[in-house]
């Protein structure tokens, strides 16, 4: 090959690495892919929704998050229960979700939403596959509500139905609410009311003779400690599970009692 021909011919190669380089300089990667959940946490998920009748006992006996009667607790009937792939064993317990009608023009009421507390948990029944009778077996999202919400969304005769949810933050009247129970050295504190990311995930107490300590999620929103803390004003610091940390000093005062129910800050 001739000698300009050659020189040419590197030039011209020269020249379009230089331009793929520039070209591909306006884009970065990374090893781990990006996280759209974290980026868009209101977007509107697809799920299913079934209801229970209102002479169902699990409203009173407040399901797997311990809150108790729910009605008594100041929820009313605006509750759900998750299905497994949703609960999160339980640290979902106080998270708020609005859910709307989806796809079924004969049964959705249009232009309706409702907004529902996360309190219980609807357990697989692995004697029904998932897409024949196990409505809240993995990998099913499926929320389950008192028959007075449902309506609110769809007629009843939809029975099970395809619906769309998001998380939202909750609201809620006063401050939260801190019921102290147990015994002796035990004490064990059911918090509710919460607003705000709603769902607990680190609670610390105080009394006036100890620093700050770390309490142990017993079950849904009961945490617990090992520690007397009688004739002792009581604080607490709870963290939702999007790293606020509301503090709330000496809510509980020296002379509580096991069974009673205290009112602290609330998130804003």
């Amino acid at each position: 090959m001739p000698l300009p021909l050659k020189l040419k011919l590197i030039h011209i190669l020269t020249l379009l690495f230089t331009l793929l380089r520039r070209a591909t300089s306006h884009y970065s990667y990374s090893s781990s892919p990006p996280n759209y959940s974290t980026a868009q946490p209101h977007e509107w998920r697809s799920a299913r929704a079934t209801y229970y009748a209102a002479a169902d006992p699990r409203d009173a006996v407040g399901g797997a998050c311990g809150y108790g009667d729910l009605v008594k607790g100041g929820y009313g009937m605006a509750t759900v229960g998750l299905s497994e792939v949703l609960f999160e064993r339980g640290q979902i317990c106080g998270a708020c979700f609005e859910l709307r009608c989806v796809d079924d023009l004969r049964w959705c009421i249009p232009g309706t939403s409702i907004i529902l507390t996360a309190t219980n948990f609807c357990a697989p029944n692995y004697g029904f596959p998932a897409d024949g009778g196990g409505h809240c077996n993995p990998p099913n999202k499926h929320f389950v509500l008192p028959i007075e919400a449902f309506e609110k969304i769809a007629i009843w005769k939809a029975a099970n139905m395809p619906v769309q949810y998001r998380r939202i933050k909750c609201r809620k009247e006063g401050g939260i609410r801190f019921i102290i129970d147990g015994s002796n050295i035990f004490i064990s504190v059911l918090i509710t009311n919460v607003a705000g990311a709603g769902d607990i995930v680190a609670v610390k107490i105080k009394g006036s003779r100890t620093g700050w300590l770390p309490m142990g999620r017993n079950w849904g929103q009961n945490w617990h400690l090992n520690a007397d803390l009688k004739n002792q004003p009581l604080s607490f610091e709870v963290t939702a599970s999007d790293g606020v940390t509301v503090t709330s000093y000496n809510v509980a005062p020296k002379n509580w009692n096991f069974g009673q129910t205290f009112e602290g800050k609330q998130f804003v």
